[in-house]
């Protein structure tokens, strides 16, 4: 599903744009996505596991979301560069099509510039604008205070826990907490 353009000033001033991925985003994507990886522990892949994806996957990757009816993928551009997505993807099966699925991931770097909240404001946006989505649900893992602080903000609220689904290089578990946020209708 493809969407609108949304330009937006970041809180030091600087240009950013929400939109749909567009092929010549694939060489900046799969920076993005090792520089990501490498940040903190809070995303579900390491760098070194990166390598397995590739400008034709990734190209391809694109192509499908833009298509697909049922999911949208949104990349945050600023100086012509990748700096974050987010994607929703709603359930399609007749006892599930009332939830949507959402994941988002920003560079360090542009943390705390507004970048997330426009990022959910437009997946919200694409939940309320479908027929019959009640409720849009995702994940975090302990520890990542900061994200918890935003999914809150916008609306989001802990459903439930999965004890040790995450286990780190060094051995360490740790539990990865549900949420959902409403959809009023």
């Amino acid at each position: 599903m493809m969407i609108d353009d949304v330009k937006f000033k970041l809180k030091d001033g600087r240009e950013a744009l929400l939109r749909s991925p567009k092929e010549e985003d694939v060489e900046s994507t799969l920076e993005y996505l090792v520089i990501s990886a490498g940040e903190t522990d809070f995303i579900l892949r390491y760098p070194e596991e990166c390598g397995k994806y590739t400008p034709e996957g990734e190209k391809k990757l694109f192509e499908q979301k833009n298509e697909s009816p049922d999911e949208a993928m949104i990349m945050c551009v600023v100086d012509g560069r990748v700096v974050g997505n987010c994607e929703i993807s709603f359930f399609k099966g007749m006892k599930t099509k009332h939830r949507a699925s959402i994941g988002i991931a920003l560079i360090s770097e542009f943390w705390n510039q507004g970048i997330g909240t426009r990022m959910f404001e437009e997946m919200i946006r694409l939940a309320e604008s479908r027929e019959g989505v009640l409720q849009m649900e995702l994940e975090f893992v302990e520890g990542n205070a900061r994200a918890r602080h935003l999914y809150e903000k916008m609306g989001f609220r802990i459903t439930g826990v999965r004890p040790n689904a995450i286990r780190l290089k060094d051995g360490t578990l740790l539990n990865e907490y549900t949420m959902i946020r409403e959809i009023k209708r």
